[in-house]
C-alpha cells in the first residue's frame, strides 16, 4: 500500500511539472520522424520490387517495425536520465529526504514506489508510439506477436536503465549531475557491445554480454530468449539493490 502511495505521488509530481510533457513531446517528435522515414523507405522499396517483377512482398515487421523499435531504444538513452535525475536528487536538494527516510515506510517501499513511477512514466511515453503502430495495422498486415515482444523488450530495457538511474540519483543532490551521470552510464552499457566487433577474447565476450544493446536485439526481432529476460531482471535487481544500500547510508546519517 505504501509503495502504491509513493508511486502515485511521484507520478502526480511528474505530470504537475513540465518534465513529463516535455519528454513526451521530445519522444513523439523523434520517434515520429523515425516512423515516417521507415514507412517512406518501405513504400519506395515495395514499388521498386513490384516494378522489377519480384513476387515476394516486403515484410512490414522487418522493414518498418524492427528498425523503429531499435531507434526507440536509442531514444531511451536520452529520455531515461531525464526521468530518473530528480527521483532522489530533488529530495536531497530540498531537504525532504530526511523526512522521507524517517517516515514509517521501509526503504524497499520508497525505492519500489519511485522506480515504478518512473517505469509508469516511461510506459506512458512508449504509448505515444501506439498511434504509429495502429496506423500500420490499419493499412498493412504486420504480425502482432513481434510487436508485443518488442514492446516487452523496451519495457525491460527501460526498467533496467531506470533502476540504474535511480541509484545514480541517490548519489548527488544536483539533478543535472544525476542526469549527465545517468546518460553516461547508459551510453557505456550501450557501447560495450562494440568491443566484440573487433576482438574475440573472453573479456570482449563478457563485455558484450553486459551490453544492453545485445540483449535487446532478440526482442526487436520478435524472439523471446530466457537469457535476455534474466539479464534485464538481474540488472533491475542490482540497480535497486545498490539504491537500497545508498539509501541505507543516508538513513544512518540522518
Amino acid at each position: 500500500m505504501n509503495t502504491l502511495t509513493i508511486c502515485r505521488k511521484e507520478l502526480n509530481s511528474y505530470f504537475r511539472s513540465p518534465i513529463a510533457y516535455g519528454v513526451m513531446a521530445f519522444f513523439a517528435l523523434i520517434s515520429g520522424y523515425f516512423f515516417y522515414v521507415a514507412v517512406v523507405y518501405f513504400m519506395q522499396m515495395s514499388i521498386q520490387s513490384a516494378m522489377s517483377g519480384q513476387s515476394q512482398p516486403m515484410s512490414v515487421n522487418e522493414s518498418v517495425i524492427r528498425p523503429l523499435f531499435s531507434n526507440i531504444s536509442v531514444i531511451g538513452l536520452f529520455v531515461i536520465p531525464m526521468i530518473t535525475m530528480r527521483l532522489f536528487a530533488e529530495e536531497k536538494r530540498t531537504g525532504t529526504i530526511e523526512l522521507l527516510i524517517t517516515s514509517p515506510v521501509t526503504d524497499l517501499e520508497i525505492i519500489l514506489g519511485k522506480w515504478l513511477a518512473a517505469l509508469g512514466l516511461y510506459a506512458s511515453i512508449l504509448g505515444v508510439t501506439v498511434l504509429s503502430m495502429a496506423t500500420l495495422f490499419m493499412y498493412g498486415k504486420p504480425d502482432w506477436r513481434p510487436v508485443a515482444v518488442g514492446y516487452l523488450g523496451l519495457l525491460l530495457q527501460g526498467g533496467c536503465l531506470l533502476a540504474i538511474g535511480t541509484f545514480i540519483s541517490t548519489c548527488t543532490r544536483n539533478q543535472i549531475v544525476a542526469g549527465v551521470a545517468g546518460f553516461s552510464v547508459c551510453l557505456m552499457l550501450w557501447v560495450l557491445d562494440w568491443l566484440s566487433s573487433f576482438q574475440d577474447s573472453v573479456g570482449a565476450k563478457v563485455m558484450a554480454y553486459l551490453s544492453v544493446l545485445q540483449h535487446f536485439d532478440s526482442f526487436s526481432k520478435g524472439v523471446l530468449d530466457s537469457k535476455d529476460i534474466i539479464y534485464y531482471l538481474s540488472a533491475i535487481f542490482i540497480g535497486l539493490f545498490l539504491t537500497a544500500r545508498s539509501l541505507e547510508s543516508l538513513r544512518w546519517r540522518a
